[in-house]
């Protein structure tokens, strides 16, 4: 077992991501916080969860959450490994080194974009 406190400021988001090794519970110490996860066929469960709620992201699944309240907001993650591991997908599709090419048929987007992506999520820009 683990545990994170993740700190939000107004507008602040946790970027989807997700959990390779643990399933996750989220208890909200304070503020609003929209948090939802997709599942895998691609179905978004989402709701604002406020102090006291809580939400649980299944192992493996895409989730991510921001502050939608007026102050800042905390939760408490919880989660059911000592070693969950954390993918971003910001940082894993576009700081990792894939193929710009394949990025590029993939999103629909054009060199320059693909770039700039890569240039805002490279290694040298991770926590």
């Amino acid at each position: 077992m683990s545990l994170v406190r993740a700190d939000f400021e107004v507008g602040g988001i946790n970027v989807p991501h997700y959990h390779p090794r643990a399933t996750e519970v989220a208890y909200v110490l304070e503020g609003k916080v929209y948090s939802g996860f997709v599942d895998t066929n691609n179905k978004v469960f989402a709701k604002v969860i406020e102090k006291g709620d809580v939400m649980v992201f299944p192992r493996g699944v895409l989730h991510f959450q921001m502050n939608v309240g007026d102050s800042p907001a905390a939760i408490l993650g919880s989660f059911d490994s000592q070693n969950p591991g954390s993918m971003k997908l910001p940082v894993a599709l576009f700081g990792s080194g894939i193929n710009e090419e394949l990025l590029e048929k993939a999103f629909g987007l054009k060199d320059k974009e693909i770039h700039k992506l890569k240039k805002r999520f490279g290694s040298e820009n991770e926590d």
